[in-house]
């Protein structure tokens, strides 16, 4: 039976709009990054336990002093909270397809929040190490949907500039990480980071479940879609009990079919290796900077230092590489010229800036490679989001997050650790990191030369589910006085 659309009853609106969409989503993107870079601060991550020659013994610092961590231990802890977000990512981007996205992110957030506070009352190595992959679990909710949603409601020609802003906040939380765990980890103790990480959460993971649920191009939530959650318990009240055996095996057939879906698309394919590659260099460097630029040039003020030029790259580079793409017009032809041309001559200047001894020609050369890299973020992402089929998106996402986690920054924080356990130069072992970049300028370069369509205008997955979802969502950009004229002449 056909549903006449003008008798449906008209949305209460949502208290979004675009631009409130994006303000929301930063701040929560900015306070994930913050947890990353206080953890890695001098204040809060702190020094090892240590004797010299004549036996006078330190009793160290922070988080590494307190539990006597060694450099590889350190380093476990950094990537633990990916284990939690790797694992949790691809189920949570399965899920959208039959829970509303918006209510899985007040999910994730608030088990977030309980897992920053727990870090704070951790007691040892392992409980501080089980809290972060917490912690991952409860990013991954938001690290996979976010980006779709911003997406879809971005302003057609500004999309990548939208994308650029949220990923902004990437350099920017990390960098405000460093200056906030090095102020609070010296001033109240390391274990008070971490509570103020958790207060500042808490109101966006009750305003994920308060406010109206928004609806995601290419998702069919809350219908009869085949293998949804909503179609299981149909079948219960119409004609054959509820099985939770039967609902697991469509979910998982239907994310494998998904997961070869995505590994046929060459350019999808190709732009993740090239990020795992860039991931690889920007997560240690966010892990090991302010301890490599204290040993290396005896910053007394790593943090700070080290935050600032993060802060100052990333802002002008993210916002500037995403501007220059829409400016170009943006295809994913474009989007791979500027990613392999800003990350070959970034690496280019971070590589030059660790080979001077002195600070000042260092902070220049490191500055100018720290814009250049940064500059990537929008581009990478457009590319993740606009060659695979709408429904695929929270997937794409999620699978890029997994791939630049799992090969990338995951084991680079350790095995640098464990390179400067074996080498003792701090200079070296940056040298030797920063030499990944030039990997993935070229791995990026190689996408300029294939074919590959914007898929972002395709027909969603169960297009005949659109009509009626305009009950339960209501779009951001809607234009309501075309709407009511359009209903005025059905």
């Amino acid at each position: 039976m056909a549903i006449d659309s003008t008798s449906l009853p008209e949305p209460a609106p949502s208290w979004f709009t675009p631009k409130r969409l994006l303000v929301v989503f930063c701040v929560i993107n900015m306070v994930n990054y913050v947890d990353r870079g206080a953890i890695a601060s001098n204040g809060v991550n702190g020094s090892p336990r240590s004797c010299t020659e004549s036996g006078v013994c330190s009793d160290g610092s922070g988080i590494q002093g307190d539990f006597d961590l060694t450099n590889f231990r350190d380093g476990v802890i950094s990537s633990a909270f990916m284990v939690g977000l790797l694992v949790a990512s691809p189920i949570f981007a399965s899920l959208a397809k039959s829970i509303n996205p918006f209510r899985l992110i007040g999910v994730g957030l608030s088990v977030w929040t309980l897992a920053a506070a727990g870090c704070g009352v951790s007691v040892d190595f392992w409980s501080i190490t089980v809290c972060r992959m917490l912690v991952g679990v409860g990013e991954a909710s938001f690290i996979s949907l976010a980006a779709p949603f911003i997406d879809d409601n971005a302003p057609v020609t500004q999309r990548t500039s939208w994308l650029g802003i949220f990923y902004m906040c990437i350099p920017t939380g990390v960098a405000l990480g460093y200056v906030y765990g090095g102020w609070v980890g010296t001033s109240f103790g390391w274990r008070y980071a971490f509570f103020g990480e958790a207060i500042l959460m808490l109101p966006f993971a009750i305003l994920g479940f308060m406010m109206k649920p928004l609806q995601m191009k290419g998702m069919s939530n809350d219908k009869n879609v085949p293998g949804s959650l909503t179609e299981e318990f149909s079948d219960h009240t119409s004609k054959k009990p509820f099985s939770y055996g039967s609902f697991t095996s469509n979910q998982l057939y239907r994310f494998w079919q998904d997961i070869k879906d995505l590994l046929h698309e060459k350019i999808y394919v190709v732009n993740v290796l090239g990020y795992i590659a860039y991931n690889f260099v920007i997560g240690a460097y966010s892990y090991w900077g302010p301890k490599a630029g204290y040993s290396i040039y005896q910053m007394n003020n790593a943090d700070i230092l080290f935050g600032g030029i993060t802060i100052v790259g990333g802002i002008v580079g993210t916002l500037g590489g995403s501007i220059i793409l829409d400016r170009m017009n943006s295809t994913i032809p474009n989007a791979f010229k500027l990613l392999s041309t800003a990350t070959f001559f970034g690496a280019v200047f971070c590589f030059s800036a660790f080979c001077f001894k002195n600070l000042y020609v260092y902070i220049v050369f490191f500055l100018i490679g720290e814009i250049l890299v940064f500059a990537t973020q929008g581009p990478v992402n457009f590319v993740c989001l606009h060659t695979v089929k709408p429904s695929l998106r929270p997937l794409s996402m999620a699978m890029s997050t997994v791939s630049i986690h799992i090969f990338g920054d995951v084991p680079s924080a350790p095995l640098v650790g464990a390179l400067q356990d074996e080498v003792d130069n701090w200079r070296i072992s940056a040298l030797i990191l920063t030499s990944v970049l030039f990997l993935a300028a070229g791995i990026w370069f190689i996408g300029i030369f294939l074919h590959g369509v914007d898929r972002y205008s395709e027909d969603s997955e169960h297009p005949l589910a659109t009509v009626v979802e305009q009950s339960d969502a209501t779009p951001l950009l809607k234009n309501k006085a075309v709407d009511t004229a359009a209903s005025a002449q059905l």
